[in-house]
């Protein structure tokens, strides 16, 4: 039988829910649960304040439809839970077996399966790409002349490499080679991927740089991506709900989570496809990245080689060139303790994870969605719940309140580019809403200084000859201005 045969028969078998994760969980369990669905958190806290948002509330809030959470204690996931729909219109829920595009955390796995053909010495992540690069070639340059580009540049986004990331396509849509991706060739609705700048120079973002090194590891096994990947890395870490193959094998279509937009509109045939695979197009659910997260800690303490060798796995969670990025992964250290984590970002999806070094702790969010504001909430009150120490320590503001005059004297819209910013009162309490979007509540810390729980930025009127006129907007380092139309 064949490996592809072998592939999909895998995959069919593992539609079936995990007996795992439908055994009741102890009362102990259950407890953590309700405090995590009843401690979201963002950036800030009231002063005196000592509960948290319910996630269905927040979801609300959110707009979004469907969320998949799982809880990795101990070097085992003690708990996966599913919530709202993985489709609305027929009103499917989103169970623990509903698979969501993982989108950039592709690359995380991805580099799994590269880093194993550095294990087994069929590749040095050191040296030129283009000496094992078979049926695509990077074309050298004037960067490339001095320094060459190497699977570790790739792996680590500082190959001075083009592309950030990819759009993806539509069902109705011609689907490119990754050649023609690589090239920037019709029908590919990206550029080509070409250098910047030297590499090793600095980090820059690139998912080009990624599907790069998936033509590597076709090149040297000799295999379709996807058959390599499910041998090699997802099969082996136990990831049955888990595939690369785009488009999704039809057999999987009753699993997948449609795509929404902030609005909470669907996509146009549910979901775009992504052919660039390594970079964006892995199917999965947050209980199989809890066993990827597991695995990779287990791997570096020397307790498991399913896919890399403690020595491999060290290699991929230190950082390179700069100290936040590793090798497919981001490194955060938050107080004494460091964590290996990578967010996505697909058209209609966003997720995040966090696997600690040491003591086995970790988080898997998903959401069908473009907001993806729920999943630092839901993070922080994981991280709440189980004592991660030091790592959500939330900005206390005291809140005041102004005048019922002062605050009527804001109402009204503000223009800052393409943004329109509307603010209302109501009961007594100023709302705003960005370009109609759902309104959300505003927390003043002086008459005119206010914040929202939403948006960690500080925001301030001011007036002109005693007439409210400018929205002042600081974030993220950035000064911007809303005039009042």
């Amino acid at each position: 039988m064949s490996r592809i045969a072998l592939y999909l028969i895998a995959f069919i078998s593992a539609t079936a829910p995990l007996a795992a994760q439908n055994t009741p969980y102890s009362k102990e369990v259950e407890e953590k649960i309700k405090r995590v669905e009843n401690g979201l958190a963002g950036w800030v806290k009231l002063e005196g304040s000592t509960g948290g948002w319910n996630l269905q509330e927040r979801m609300k809030t959110h707009n979004i439809h469907g969320v998949s959470v799982a809880v990795i204690h101990n070097y085992k996931v003690e708990w996966a839970k599913g919530y709202g729909f993985a489709d609305t219109a027929d009103k499917r829920p989103v169970t623990t077996n509903t698979l969501f595009q993982a989108a950039s955390i592709s690359k995380s796995l991805n580099a799994m399966g590269v880093l194993q053909l550095a294990d087994k010495k069929q590749i040095d992540i050191h040296k030129n790409v283009n000496d094992y690069l078979k049926s695509w070639k990077f074309p050298e340059d004037s960067f490339t002349n001095t320094t060459k580009l190497t699977t570790a540049h790739l792996l680590s986004h500082t190959g001075g490499l083009t592309i950030h990331g990819f759009p993806g396509y539509s069902w109705t849509d011609s689907i490119p080679t990754d050649n023609q991706i690589l090239d920037g060739q019709r029908p590919a609705n990206t550029r080509a991927v070409r250098s910047q700048f030297a590499p090793g120079t600095k980090y820059q973002y690139s998912g080009g740089g990624t599907t790069i090194s998936k033509k590597i590891i076709m090149d040297v096994s000799g295999q379709e991506y996807d058959v390599y990947m499910w041998n090699q890395v997802l099969g082996p870490i136990g990831m049955s709900n888990s595939f690369y193959k785009q488009p999704p094998p039809p057999q999987a279509f009753k699993v997948l989570a449609t795509a929404y937009r902030a609005n909470g509109q669907p996509l146009k045939g549910n979901f775009h496809i992504y052919p660039e695979q390594a970079a964006d197009g892995l199917w999965t659910t947050p209980y199989d990245l809890g066993l990827y997260i597991i695995e990779m800690q287990l791997s570096l303490q020397g307790k498991s080689n399913k896919v890399l060798s403690k020595e491999m796995a060290t290699t991929m969670v230190t950082p390179y060139v700069e100290k936040h990025n590793g090798l497919g992964v981001f490194i955060e250290t938050k107080g004494d303790q460091k964590y290996f984590n990578h967010g996505g970002a697909n058209e209609g999806f966003r997720c995040q994870y966090y696997g600690s070094f040491e003591n086995g702790n970790g988080v898997v969010v998903m959401v069908n969605s473009d907001n993806g504001s729920i999943i630092g909430e839901i993070i922080n009150s994981v991280a709440t719940v189980y004592g991660w120490k030091d790592f959500y320590n939330p900005i206390v503001k005291k809140e005041v309140k102004p005048s019922l005059e002062k605050l009527k004297s804001y109402e009204g819209n503000y223009q800052l580019g393409a943004n329109k910013f509307t603010f209302t009162l109501q009961n007594d309490r100023l709302f705003v809403s960005q370009n109609g979007n759902k309104a959300v509540p505003m927390y003043f810390t002086s008459d005119d200084t206010f914040f929202i729980m939403e948006v960690n930025a500080e925001l301030q009127f001011t007036a002109t000859d005693g007439k409210i006129d400018t929205l002042f907007i600081k974030q993220n380092g950035g000064e911007y201005k809303a005039k009042r139309i």
